[in-house]
């Protein structure tokens, strides 16, 4: 497995705060990674850096095969290199039904006219309803986005990053809010999705990491403190300390 992302030596100080401090590592393609980590642990400012929302001081972010450095490039070119990033709230359109949700998100030519001109094609409809199997909507496809409950526009929104083909997937406290129920189809979600390509889920939810059965990265005070499984990283002295308490 090669880096398929090479973050190295990246600090950003916000107004004197140091939120990223030189803070290093890799994601391999595919592969399942968490990142845990208390509050004001650098969680959100590290996506931030690799979406191209925060630009850092100091250091390099790498992509790909030709390792090119994503840190001169906007967001949206960022996100057109195949980087997806579903934040904690879902962002679905509410007034359009699920199938319409998942075919606006297809990757399909952006122009002004080829929106415009827009045709459904036998293509884009097979692959919409391969998205619906993967996220678990098939029988939702037809019901507004609004009407679904928590959980499933979760898993739309997921759904809609998968339409882009992302090759690195970005998920931010995806069990947050959910049932059991949903956890565990989340969990399976996140689980596929990785076999195929890289995801990283920032999450607090411990007993939702350890279902995930991935690496763990812990995150203190912008760096890494610990890296390895969740059983590793749990036992670690500074890791307790710092997160887990006494």
């Amino acid at each position: 497995m090669s880096a398929l992302l090479e973050v190295s030596g990246v600090s950003v100080t916000f107004d004197g705060f140091r939120a990223i401090n030189n803070l290093s590592l890799s994601i391999n393609e595919p592969e399942l990674r968490a990142v845990i980590g208390p509050n004001g642990a650098g969680k959100t400012t590290f996506m931030d850096i690799i979406t191209g929302k925060t630009k850092p001081d100091t250091g390099h972010v790498l992509w790909g095969e030709q390792s090119r450095n994503l840190l001169g490039m906007s967001e949206s070119a960022i996100a057109r290199e195949g980087i997806g990033r579903k934040f904690q709230k879902p962002t679905v359109f509410e007034a359009q039904t699920v199938r319409e949700n998942l075919a606006m998100a297809l990757k399909n030519k952006r122009g002004p006219f080829d929106v415009l001109f827009y045709r459904k094609s036998a293509e884009g409809a097979t692959r919409i309803e391969e998205l619906a199997a993967e996220v678990g909507l098939t029988e939702q496809l037809p019901r507004t986005a609004g009407e679904l409950s928590h959980g499933q526009k979760q898993w739309l929104e997921i759904g809609m990053l998968l339409a882009q083909d992302p090759r690195l997937l970005l998920v931010d406290e995806p069990a947050a809010g959910m049932t059991p129920a949903e956890r565990e189809h989340t969990t399976d979600l996140l689980v596929r999705a990785a076999k195929t390509r890289a995801v990283i889920v920032v999450e607090h939810d411990m007993e939702f990491v350890r279902r995930l059965n991935c690496k763990v990265t812990v995150l203190h005070e912008g760096s890494v403190l610990a890296e390895g499984s969740l059983d590793h990283v749990t036992a670690n002295p500074q890791v307790i300390e710092v997160y887990l308490g006494r």
